[in-house]
């Protein structure tokens, strides 16, 4: 018979699964008590399941405790948009003001897709915004117009990824994206963390008490290990691991680049200063958006993006692959199979879920 101990830790580790629609009314609830309007609460409530249906469960409902956190600290401002700053048609300088990334980052890529529509390409610098969530869905919005997109972000937060070469954390998961409209086939939307894995793909293995492969994470005193709570929870001495950057100093490379364009030629500002404890995530976002029709290559644009993919997937499978697998394509199927069957959440997340919205009951009580 297991122990009592063993039946905790059993407990700890499952996971319920809950319909896509369900969890957004109920994320929505809990939204709408950190002091969001109905339609702002319903908008970040579907872009986080959305980001769970993608397979993306490190930038979905379980990021909601952090924005309470974030809210209740005066670090997330609800009911807030963009301010433009600058708008010179081509150009856009937007202050997020703090407000929700789900919303700050949807009017930013509205006015660059409506710009860049009209002048032929648009750069959009948005600075101040608190956590943007799953960067690919502004690229899906571009894609789905035919235009082309490509992001550089930043993040402003405990510093989680260590510099190649260094032994501890000095910048954010920096991500990059790029997003390009393949005609009448599925786009192309890349979309990854600079570092070897995302933040938030650290906090779900932790929950779930799983450990993580070699090369990703270094401890507290800058020793590799496979424990991801060194990055999620402060550890004896108080001080946290980092994760790694991803291809080494390539990676390292890119992340700077992206704290750089994201953060210091948007306005926003780069991590230079010791980590703190606050919960608010601030994002900066460089965005340039292309019109393939007014840039005068549609057609030439098109046959060869076709003509490309088709020479990939002429490719013979590699031994124990399922062949070749093109950005963008495991959130599509993720989607299908999880709206269908729904959503899988670990019960440590649920229970962060439960007792953030618990905080915010009492705040109101």
């Amino acid at each position: 018979m297991a122990s009592r101990r063993g039946d905790v830790i059993e407990s700890q580790f499952m996971s319920q699964c809950i319909p896509a629609d369900q969890l957004r009314q109920q994320m929505t609830s809990i939204i709408q008590k950190t002091g969001s309007e109905l339609a702002e609460a319903e908008q970040v409530a579907a872009n986080l399941v959305m980001a769970n249906l993608s397979g993306h469960d490190s930038h979905g409902v379980g990021m909601v405790p952090r924005y309470v956190d974030a809210v209740l600290e005066g670090g997330l401002n609800p009911n807030t948009g963009v301010k433009v700053v600058l708008d010179t048609g081509p150009l856009l300088n937007l202050d997020g003001q703090r407000g929700y990334g789900q919303i700050t980052g949807v009017q930013a890529m509205q006015m660059g897709i409506e710009r860049a529509k009209q002048h032929g390409v648009c750069t959009v610098a948005l600075s101040r915004s608190h956590h943007l969530g799953r960067i690919g869905h502004f690229a899906e919005m571009a894609v789905a117009q035919g235009l082309v997109s490509v992001h550089f972000v930043n993040v402003l937060s405990r510093p989680v990824v260590a510099p190649f070469g260094g032994g501890d954390g000095r910048f954010g998961t920096n991500p990059c994206c790029i997003g390009i409209p393949m005609g009448n086939r599925p786009p192309f939307v890349l979309d990854y963390a600079t570092s070897r894995v995302a933040q938030g793909k650290m906090r779900v293995a932790h929950n779930k008490g799983e450990q993580v492969p070699d090369g990703y994470l270094i401890d507290e005193n800058g020793q590799p290990t496979n424990n991801p709570g060194v990055v999620v929870v402060p550890q004896s001495n108080g001080l946290f691991g980092a994760l790694m950057t991803f291809g080494e100093h390539k990676g390292f490379g890119m992340a700077m680049a992206c704290e750089l364009l994201g953060g210091a030629l948007t306005g926003g500002g780069t991590w230079h200063r010791e980590a703190d404890n606050k919960r608010a995530v601030l994002n900066g976002m460089l965005t340039m958006i292309i019109d393939p029709v007014k840039l005068g290559t549609q057609d030439s644009f098109a046959k060869e993006a076709l003509a490309f993919e088709d020479w990939l997937r002429q490719s013979p499978d590699a031994p124990n692959s399922e062949g070749v697998v093109l950005a963008g394509e495991p959130e599509r199927k993720a989607r299908a199979d999880r709206e269908q069957n729904g959503i899988w959440i670990d019960n440590a997340t649920w229970s962060e879920i439960q007792a953030a919205e618990a905080k915010l009951k009492s705040r109101h009580a």
